[in-house]
Parts: structure tokens; sequence; C-alpha cells
């Protein structure tokens, strides 16, 4: 496939706010820090940035127009993105953001999440009346609502049809908790141990509390350009090879009958094609793990093991820093903390330009993001990068 997106596009800049717990912060301050993090990471100022996209779940955080009008741009803006939904978006509003940038529609485009998941709106909390559209109209009198027990759903399927165990489900989080140890942005750097995963609460079975991801309070930022500005900035560009959005599912309609597979099975053929490349090509991957199952099944339908393989596969200890394919070298969502997939798209960025300590993948030149899986949102997207 002759791609006209391939490698025209660079990510220039990367930002962060505190991840933490509780941030005192509205998401309109969460987003400017980290928005302005994300331009002087890239070297550009405030005043060359002329597209701002962002997506939210239920009015969860501050709109591209207001962070905008906040650092004093807002009539300078070329280019405007707000999606509605979650993580599955995050990848979405990069592709598209690079888009614009090819079309020279806009220069420089920030594109950020910010949200008080844990001290504000929380996704998964009660005391709110349920939505009972479509197929949850059947659902949320049987107490089903939540996205938790959907994905422990899969997780069963996948346990009856292949066989993975609970300590396959474990190997996830315990060695993603390893790489967070040398994270200083992540909540959870304490060892995770076999013992403890094992003595941990259910929450909704086969699901522990260490298969859940964190509930989090932050924000993070990136920039992207056009491949011709890219290398007059600061800091090594890091190009978009391809980016995809689209395909996915819902994990309780009828319409899809394998609980045991990911959006990722069609987006990966389209990825690798747009991008020119195969798994065995990728140094290093960050992947959407909202629950540890949803790593098994997209490092299969992406290609990196077979169908079936995933816990065997993460088990074997593939995953971790010096094995074959290091995965979520933040900690992922199970323990640096969740911002719907930005944060995954912001390690990925420092991988490839080798800030990442001693959790540094050596010689990682080509990178695989994904956001969310498209297994409770319908859609899902991702994004490879290279250096």
């Amino acid at each position: 496939m002759n791609s006209k997106f391939r490698d025209r596009t660079a990510i220039v800049g990367v930002g962060y706010s505190a991840i933490s717990r509780n941030s005192g912060k509205t998401t309109l301050s969460l987003a400017v820090d980290a928005v302005l993090a994300a331009i002087a990471d890239s070297g550009l100022h405030v005043t060359d940035i002329d597209g701002m996209a962002s997506f939210s779940v239920s009015g969860d955080s501050a709109s591209p127009s207001l962070v905008a009008a906040a650092l004093g741009i807002n009539n300078g803006i070329h280019y405007y993105l707000h999606q509605a939904g979650g993580g599955s978006l995050s990848h979405t509003i990069v592709g598209e953001a690079a888009m614009a940038c090819a079309l020279d529609i806009a220069d420089y485009v920030v594109c950020y999440r910010s949200l008080n998941g844990r001290s504000g709106y929380r996704m998964g909390a009660t005391g709110r009346a349920p939505l009972a559209s479509g197929e949850a109209q059947y659902l949320v009198p049987q107490g089903y609502t939540s996205p938790g027990q959907r994905y422990a759903m899969a997780a069963r399927a996948h346990m009856e049809r292949y066989g993975t165990t609970q300590e396959q489900l474990a190997a996830v989080g315990i060695a993603q908790r390893r790489y967070a140890a040398d994270n200083e942005r992540a909540i959870m750097r304490d060892p995770l141990t076999l013992d403890d995963y094992q003595k941990a609460r259910w929450i909704a079975e086969p699901l522990k509390i260490y298969d859940y991801c964190l509930e989090t309070d932050g924000a993070c930022a990136v920039v992207v350009t056009s491949a011709e500005r890219a290398p007059d900035l600061r800091r090594p560009p890091v190009y978009i090879s391809a980016a995809v959005w689209g395909p996915g599912h819902l994990v309780d309609t009828a319409s899809w009958p394998d609980l045991t597979s990911s959006g990722g099975k069609y987006a990966a053929p389209r990825l690798f094609a747009m991008a020119g490349l195969s798994p065995a090509d990728i140094d290093v991957a960050e992947i959407y793990d909202c629950f540890s199952p949803t790593v098994l099944m997209q490092l299969e339908d992406y290609g990196f093991c077979a169908k079936g393989e995933g816990g065997a596969f993460v088990a074997s200890g593939a995953t971790a820093l010096h094995g074959s394919l290091p995965v979520n070298t933040h900690g992922g969502f199970l323990s640096e903390g969740y911002i719907h997939g930005m944060n995954t798209l912001c390690e990925a960025v420092q991988q490839l330009r080798g800030d990442c300590g001693p959790r540094q993948v050596a010689g990682a030149e080509v990178a695989l993001s994904t956001g969310g899986d498209g297994m409770v949102a319908g859609h899902t997207s991702a994004i490879i990068l290279r250096s």
C-alpha cells in the first residue's frame, strides 16, 4: 500500500500535568498544565499553536475553546476538534490532527485529554441513573451495567476457549508494575507479586482489583505538525507512519459473537499496510489496558502471537523490558494512571526519543500505540510511530 499519509506528520512535543488521585484542580487547569508543558517541550510559543483537539465523556473535561481562551489564543485557532467519547478516541483525535497538518489546515495542533477521573466524574460510579438505550435496556435491570462486568465476560470467554489462566491475567499487571517502579509519574510503584494478586479481592469474576485500571486525575498532551516543520524544532520528531480508527464492536451485542477478540482484529491489517510494516517491525508496544484481558486480546489481534496465546506470551516474559516485545513501559493504566489513552501515546513518543531512563527500550525505533479496544464504545483507534 502506497500511503499518502505515511510519515507526512510528526509529534514534536509531549506534556503532562501531575497524575494523582485527587488533583485539587479543575479539568481546565489540568489541561492548561499539560498543554503548556507540551508546547514548552517542542520549543514553540503558545502563539504558534493554531489547532486544538480533545475528547470527553459526559462533560468531564475542558473543551478546546475554553483551553484556547485560557491560553489567550482563541482568535488564532484555525482547527478545532472536540469529540464525545472515551479512550477509543484518544488516537483518533491525533490522526485527525495529523490530517489537518498534512493538508495545511493548521500548522501546529495540540491534542490533549484532561479529567478528574477519581475526584470528579467517575465513569463507574453509582448514584446516577444508568443509560438504558439499545441493548442496555435489557441489561440494566439485571445489574449488568459497568465496563468491568463486560470485560469480565470477555475474559471468561477467553479462558473457556483457549485455556487462559488466572495466573496469566496476573502476569499482565505484574510485568507492568515492574515498569512503573521506574516511572516517577506512576501512582502505583510498589512491587506486585503473584501472591499479592491471588490474595486480592474479586471485583467482577474472573477480574480482581489488580486487573482494573486506576481511577485517575490528570492530563496529557502532544503537539502535532507537518514533517517539513518538525526538524526545525527543539526535540527529535517522532513521525506518524500510520493512524486508523473506526472498527470495533459492543461486547454485549448479538452482532459480535466472538467476545475473545478486540477491534484490533480489523484495525491491524489497515494499520500495518498504511505504515508499510509488519508486527515483527515493532520495537515497543503501548497497549490500551483498561483491564488486563485487553492486553492479551490485542497482542493476539495485532499479530504478535497466535490467537489464544496472549496469556502464555505475557507469562513467558516476552513483554518485559528485555523481552521480544516490551509492552506498556510506563506501567500502563494498571499502574501509572488512566488518562484515557493519551498517556499511552505519550509514552510511545518518549520511548522513540530515548527519554525513558531505566525503563528505556534499547534501540527502539518503531512503536505501536493503541486506543480503546472497541469492546464497549464500538470503535477503536491505533497509531504506528517511528523515530
